[in-house]
């Protein structure tokens, strides 16, 4: 009888917690074997998977349509949505010599952001915002992008993708003064639950000077800025 209890509150917690979109780590929660299997052990195991989900609901895998979408599955999941959970994938964030002293902040507008809830395994699609003031050192414009693209691709909650963010830029630019804010579309509020098709979800993280007021505002006022140039 306890331990039916007992299950019974902790499937009630997780609907809570999926729910109310909740995050219980600042680190994606990976077991200490998450990469003894090589990628292509994964896909054959995760095919087998998707294959036994999509008979489970009835379809017909023989069907010409059907039949390589436990392997396309497999292989996306690996290879493209999930590849950011492989530190093997972590771009090399190249930084120079700030040689002409730009001393502003310099500020990268609306990169694509393509994630992945961790709660239903449905799309965040949005777009991130990241700033920093060199501290003696820049990076590629395109590393910022690559940076974002690599911690968008895991099972994500879109706070603690913010905060990834931001620490990789400082930690790459040997700085505090780093700042993200993701505007995102989560489609497990969108398509399910509440329906709700116009709202977006909005985060931010501000470190070093970007706590001060005055930069702060300057970093959102930038963001206002019309820049569509089409």
């Amino acid at each position: 009888m306890f331990e039916v209890n007992n299950n019974k509150m902790n499937d009630e917690r997780i609907d809570d917690i999926g729910d109310n979109h909740v995050g219980t780590s600042a680190k994606n929660p990976l077991r200490d074997d998450a990469f003894d299997l090589s990628d292509q052990e994964k896909i054959a195991k995760i095919q087998e998977s998707v294959k036994d989900i999509l008979e489970t609901l009835g379809m017909d895998l023989t069907d010409d349509s059907m039949q390589g979408t436990p392997k396309r599955v497999a292989k996306s999941f690996v290879n493209e949505i999930f590849m950011g959970l492989n530190p093997a994938n972590m771009p090399k964030a190249s930084t120079f010599e700030n040689n002409y002293n730009y001393g502003e902040m310099l500020v990268e507008k609306n990169i694509v952001v393509y994630s992945t809830c961790e709660h239903h395994l449905l799309p965040i699609i949005g777009r991130a915002h990241v700033a920093y003031i060199s501290g003696g050192r820049v990076i590629g414009l395109s590393k910022m992008n690559r940076l974002v693209e690599y911690f968008s691709k895991r099972p994500q909650v879109q706070e603690r993708l913010t905060m990834q963010i931001v620490q990789a830029m400082q930690e790459a630019l040997g700085t505090q003064d780093v700042a993200c804010v993701i505007d995102a579309k989560h489609l497990c509020v969108n398509s399910r639950g509440i329906k709700d098709i116009e709202s977006s979800t909005v985060t931010a993280e501000f470190g070093g000077k970007f706590k001060e007021k005055n930069t702060k505002r300057e970093f959102l006022d930038y963001l206002k800025m019309n820049t569509d140039f089409n």
